[in-house]
């Protein structure tokens, strides 16, 4: 059999089991239902233009601040103080909270893109995982079809058979929370860019 069609068998699989699979299979290294969208646009988050500048005595703080904001596990209502404090502390300059939106952005953003590539190594190992039970099942046929039939191996190939569904469901309860996770992200980055443009001095 091909490599085509057995990918094809895989992704049938795939769609029968988890209600998170996408409907296009066109990629079969993103199963989710979510559009898959590699890299994301700084320009299409922040409106004010970025300079880059040399590292200067407040190059700490926009990294610390930064540091902060791409944490996930802290929300960020319980960082408003500090951010709000810390753009009173430059007048809400645009220069300088875009340089640390711009810092947030880079580090989310290959955070995300890790994910992604995670995503896609995982959906491959279902389509392993899925052809191999898919063979494991035609083997028991032949098994059970041969004059006499092969009970003994038979009973080998059901253990295993079993064994692998129970690993494939295991992980494909997970396919919801990791694909949703890219979108995590970027609710946090835009989330992100409208509070440091709200503490902007030239927001309006």
């Amino acid at each position: 059999m091909s490599n085509r069609k057995l990918i094809v068998m895989a992704l049938a699989w795939l769609g029968t089991v988890g209600p998170s699979i996408a409907a296009d299979y066109s990629d079969p290294t993103w199963p989710c239902i979510q559009r898959k969208v590699e890299d994301l646009s700084l320009g299409l988050m922040w409106p004010h233009q970025i300079t880059e500048s040399e590292p200067t005595q407040n190059s700490a703080e926009i990294e610390e601040i930064a540091g902060l904001l791409a944490l996930r596990r802290i929300e960020l209502e319980d960082l408003q103080p500090q951010v709000a404090e810390f753009a009173a502390r430059y007048n809400g300059d645009p220069d300088i909270l875009g340089l640390v939106f711009q810092r947030v952005f880079d580090t989310l953003s290959k955070r995300r893109k890790r994910i992604i590539i995670g995503i896609g190594e995982f959906s491959l190992n279902q389509i392993d995982m899925a052809e191999k039970i898919d063979l494991t099942r035609v083997e028991m046929e032949q098994a059970l079809s041969a004059d006499p039939p092969d009970y003994d191996r038979v009973d080998a190939l059901e253990e295993q058979l079993d064994w692998d569904q129970l690993i494939y469901t295991d992980r494909q309860r997970s396919i919801t929370y990791l694909c949703e996770t890219p979108q995590i992200i970027e609710r946090r980055l835009f989330a992100i860019s409208q509070m440091l443009q709200q503490l902007t001095s030239d927001q309006g």
